[in-house]
C-alpha cells in the first residue's frame, strides 16, 4: 500500500493554530493508550468484520478505516467534538449536544462504546487536569458523556486549540482501530503503523472539514460499519465490547 505524506497541510495547521507546550502535553496524555478509558476493550465492529471475512489483511483493514474516518463515526464524532468545543461556557447548548451524540449511537454497544469512554474520560481528567467552570460543566452534562463532547469539553476548558484537540481526537480513534485489527487479524506490528500512516490525509482532512460544520451535517454512510457492531452483539466468540 501507498503512505501518503501531506506535510504542507499540517504545517498550515500548526502555524494557523499554535499550541503551546502544555496544550501538547494535556493531548498526548489524554489521547494516550494508557489514559484510563478502556479503550482497548472496542473494535467498533472490527472484531465481527474479521470473523466474517471482510477485514483480512493490511490493505482491507486501511480501506475499513479510513472509511469509518471519512464517512462513518469518525466524521461524526468530529462534528460532535468541533460543535462541543464551540459550546464554551454554554452548558446548556453543550447538554444538548450530549445528548444528540448519545442519541447517534446506531446499537447498544456504540452506545457502549462512546458514553463508557466519555464517562471514564471525564473522571480522568477531572480528578487529574481540572479546569475554571469545571463542575459547571460536568453537572449540565448529566451521567453519560459521549467520548468526543468529553475530550472537546476538556480541550475547550483548557484553551487548547480546536485543530490540534481534533487531530488528535481523530488519531486517537484511528490508532485504536488499527491496534484491534492489528491483533485480531493478526498483523505485524509494522503493517499496523504502515496503515495508521496512511490515514494521516483522512484523519487531517476530516479534522478541517468538521471545524465549521453544524450539528446537521453529523451522521454517515459506512452502514457496513454500522452492520458489523449489530452483528457483534450476538458474535459467538467475542474479545472485544463492541
Amino acid at each position: 500500500m501507498t503512505t501518503t505524506i501531506t506535510p504542507i497541510i499540517m504545517r498550515d495547521i500548526i502555524m494557523d493554530n499554535p499550541i503551546n507546550n502544555a496544550g501538547l502535553y494535556r493531548l498526548m496524555a489524554w489521547l494516550s493508550p494508557s489514559y484510563p478509558v478502556g479503550a482497548f476493550a472496542y473494535s467498533h465492529g472490527i472484531e465481527w468484520a474479521v470473523e466474517d471475512g471482510r477485514v483480512t489483511d493490511e490493505t482491507t483493514l486501511a480501506a475499513w478505516v479510513e472509511s469509518i474516518i471519512r464517512h462513518g463515526a469518525g466524521w461524526s464524532d468530529a462534528v460532535l467534538f468541533a460543535n462541543a468545543y464551540a459550546c464554551g461556557s454554554d452548558t446548556e447548548t453543550l447538554a444538548e449536544v450530549n445528548a444528540f451524540a448519545l442519541a447517534l449511537a446506531p446499537s447498544s454497544e456504540r452506545y457502549l462504546e462512546t458514553s463508557a469512554q466519555g464517562t471514564a474520560f471525564r473522571k480522568a481528567t477531572t480528578d487529574a487536569w481540572p479546569w475554571v467552570d469545571m463542575d459547571e460543566t460536568v453537572s449540565a452534562l448529566g451521567p453519560d458523556v459521549a467520548y468526543p463532547v468529553a475530550v472537546a469539553a476538556a480541550a475547550s476548558g483548557h484553551q487548547i486549540p480546536l485543530a490540534a484537540s481534533l487531530n488528535a481526537y481523530l488519531h486517537g480513534f484511528a490508532a485504536n482501530l488499527v491496534s484491534a485489527g492489528v491483533r485480531l487479524i493478526p498483523l505485524g506490528q509494522s503493517a499496523g503503523q504502515r496503515v495508521l500512516a496512511g490515514l494521516e490525509s483522512a484523519i487531517t482532512e476530516t479534522a478541517a472539514a468538521a471545524e465549521h460544520v453544524s450539528l446537521d451535517d453529523a451522521g454517515g454512510i459506512a452502514i457496513i460499519s454500522d452492520i458489523a457492531a449489530m452483528q457483534h452483539e450476538t458474535q459467538y466468540t467475542r474479545l472485544f465490547r463492541s
